[in-house]
C-alpha cells in the first residue's frame, strides 16, 4: 500500500512540475544568483542585448557534465557568431563553481542554485543534492550542491521569451543542437 501510495506522489509531482515548465514562447523568467567568482550574474542585464542559452546541468566535475561545459567553451568564436553567450547553471555550491571552471579553464559563468529557485522558475526537474571529492590543482577539494537539477537547455532570445527547450539533453550534442534553434530562429 505505502508503494502504492509513494507511486501517486510521485506522478502527482511529476505531472505538476511539467505543468509549471516553460515552454517555448513563453517569457524567460528573470533570475539573478551568484556565479562562480561570487558575484551577482542578472539576466535582466543581458536579455534583449544577446540570445541566453541556459542550461541546467547535475553537478559539477562529472563526466558528461565537464564534457558539455568544455563543448561550450571551445565554441566560444562560434556562439559570438550567433550573438549568443551561455551560462551554466547547478545547485553547486560557488566553491565548487569556482573548482570546476579552474579546472576546466571554462570561459562563461557558472551559476549557483542552491535554493533551487531559478530551476524552480524554469520548471526544471531537482533531486537531492550531494558532495564529491575531486583533485584540482594537486589538492583534494569537496564540492557541495544542495540539489541535482535535470538536464535541460532553454535559449532564450532576444525579445526575452524561449526560443528553444530541450528536457532529454545529450551532453555531446547540446551545443550543435542549440546552435540550430538559434540560427532557425534569425
Amino acid at each position: 500500500m505505502k508503494s502504492i501510495q509513494l507511486l501517486l506522489a510521485s506522478l502527482t509531482l511529476a505531472i505538476a512540475t511539467n505543468l509549471s515548465a516553460l515552454e517555448v514562447g513563453d517569457k524567460a523568467p528573470a533570475f539573478s544568483t551568484k556565479d562562480d567568482a561570487g558575484k551577482v550574474w542578472k539576466s535582466e542585464d543581458h536579455v534583449g542585448k544577446k540570445n541566453i542559452i541556459v542550461y541546467f546541468y547535475p553537478a559539477a566535475m562529472t563526466g558528461g557534465c565537464t564534457k558539455q561545459a568544455c563543448s561550450y567553451r571551445d565554441a566560444s568564436k562560434d556562439l559570438a557568431k550567433l550573438d549568443a553567450v551561455v551560462v551554466a547553471v547547478s545547485g553547486d555550491h560557488v566553491e565548487a563553481l569556482k573548482y570546476f571552471k579552474i579546472n576546466d579553464n571554462l570561459n562563461f559563468p557558472l551559476l549557483s542554485d542552491a535554493s533551487g529557485d531559478i530551476s524552480k522558475a524554469f520548471g526544471v526537474p531537482t533531486r537531492k543534492g550531494g558532495k564529491l571529492i575531486r583533485e584540482v590543482e594537486g589538492k583534494k577539494v569537496t564540492l557541495v550542491r544542495d540539489n541535482t537539477p535535470s538536464r535541460w537547455t532553454f535559449v532564450i532570445g532576444k525579445n526575452g521569451k524561449v526560443i528553444y527547450k530541450n528536457t532529454k539533453v545529450t551532453p555531446t550534442k547540446d551545443l550543435a543542437e542549440v546552435s540550430k534553434a538559434i540560427q532557425a530562429a534569425k
